[in-house]
């Protein structure tokens, strides 16, 4: 099978597409022929380097595809049966598993960074990883909302727990998870304040439904957050120190900055007496559990949520796909065709 692999860190050149031996699905296993996988910000920190990340290792943690060979003592699935993957690994047996925790599993990992992934025409994986892929969807958009989908309702509905009427900071509304954040806050009858980094992005946000769309590189954001709306409930941050000091300047008595990243940098500066005299929240948030996924398929079956495939690369062309998405180019999620 072709598969894009690294055998060392560095650029997109460090990407090579092979010919390597097709898996063989085990006990409770199944091999999914991949149609399509996508791309996220965490192929370009595994291609860079992340330390303890197993070399040689096939990058991608989103795929979507038919089941070609079902393993011994597989029941919710047969040949032919469309499907998407939830990109976490858990084992299933811990007490953090068993009390749907995943995320907190001691043996968590996500495909494309500890164990091989999806940028390859066929994959094996648990059966307890894989869902019926949405009919109102394509192989592409399905493909793109997994990982994102799963980090962001983890986020604002499991983490921050939401409640209609909030007000809600989305930071870098035309990113992956951004896009989904949007849609999933209003969803759930939230107010959403999104901010992009140019017009067009801006036009992107307004279109996925955000009530207030602001450019973070060129509006006052703090004036503007409080013309309307004074303070917001809930911060969905994933940007890190470039927009830490603002996101604490705007956040309302009793709310919650949820954050799963720090793109710009880990380091910021918290008065811990803001903290305690407001009542405010900093929520740290991994990925998802597996209900989450399903809750984010769920709306997309009912089609309040809608997965937006920027672009689609071949895989062959898989460095230039990297270079796309490190040029902060995508407006939603950038796919790959297998």
């Amino acid at each position: 099978m072709k598969a894009v692999q690294i055998h060392e860190h560095g650029g997109a050149d460090a990407l090579t597409c092979e010919e390597l031996p097709i898996s063989e699905p085990g006990p409770g296993q199944v091999r999914i022929h991949l149609r399509n996988s996508a791309l996220n910000h965490l192929d370009i920190w595994v291609r860079n380097g992340i330390p303890g990340v197993p070399l040689p290792i096939i990058l991608g943690s989103d795929g979507a595809g038919h089941i070609c060979e079902p393993g011994e003592g597989v029941t919710q699935f047969k040949q032919d049966d469309e499907v998407l993957i939830n990109p976490l690994v858990f084992c299933g047996e811990c007490r953090s598993c068993q009390s749907g925790n995943e995320n907190l599993c001691d043996k968590m990992g996500i495909l494309g960074e500890s164990t091989d992934g999806t940028n390859c025409e066929f994959i094996v994986v648990d059966e307890k990883q894989v869902h019926a892929k949405p009919e109102n969807i394509s192989f592409e958009e399905a493909a793109a909302f997994p990982l994102v989908g799963q980090t962001a309702y983890q986020m604002l509905v499991k983490r921050a727990q939401i409640q209609p009427g909030e007000s809600v900071l989305v930071w870098g509304a035309g990113s992956g998870v951004g896009h989904m954040a949007v849609q999933i806050a209003k969803a759930m009858g939230c107010t959403v304040i999104a901010t992009t980094g140019s017009d067009k992005k801006c036009a992107f946000a307004s279109e996925l439904g955000a009530d207030l769309v602001l450019n973070h590189y060129e509006d006052d954001l703090a004036g503007q957050i409080k013309q309307f709306c004074g303070k917001v409930d809930v911060v969905f941050e994933h940007v890190g120190s470039a927009t830490w000091d603002t996101s604490m300047k705007v956040l309302n008595r009793g709310g919650r900055i949820v954050t799963c990243g720090a793109t710009t940098g880990p380091q910021i500066s918290v008065d811990l007496r803001h903290i305690f005299f407001k009542q405010q929240s900093i929520l740290g948030s991994t990925m998802g559990d597996a209900d989450s996924l399903t809750q984010v398929i769920k709306l997309v079956e009912e089609g309040k949520v809608t997965p937006r495939v920027d672009k689609t690369f071949p895989l062959e062309d898989i460095a230039e796909a990297h270079e796309y998405l490190e040029n902060s180019e995508q407006f939603g999620k950038v796919v790959i065709g297998i």
